[in-house]
């Protein structure tokens, strides 16, 4: 089963939730940065294909221009559970997270991108 959470970047460790309009909490006091098109600016799913040609990449040193680096995404290696996603995520600010969030806060991710 998936974390629902941030596992590298910024915001690392934060909760992720919400079936409606997903969001990351990073403080139970604030709102939640919305996972939502006006507040991302790019975002990709790693798939288990992309880790693999990463790690691969990883050890000719060939790899640059990830949205999270080398090390952001050998964190997403973890996820290999069916139902579990992992996505890189820049944001309008300029940060940058790695999430891992199960099949129904993706579907809920997904339709807030269109």
């Amino acid at each position: 089963m998936a974390q629902n959470k941030v596992i590298a970047g910024e915001y690392e460790g934060s909760p992720v939730m919400g079936f409606v309009t997903p969001g990351i909490y990073p403080n139970p006091k604030l709102p939640p940065i919305e996972l939502t098109k006006e507040f991302i600016t790019n975002y990709e799913v790693v798939t288990e294909e992309h880790r693999k040609s990463v790690v691969s990449g990883i050890t000719r040193g060939l790899v640059g221009g990830v949205l999270l680096g080398p090390v952001g995404l050998l964190a997403g290696l973890s996820a290999k559970n069916k139902g579990t996603h992992v996505i890189a995520i820049e944001f309008k600010d300029g940060n940058r997270s790695l999430v891992e969030i199960d099949e129904k806060i993706y579907k809920a991710f997904v339709q807030k991108m269109f």
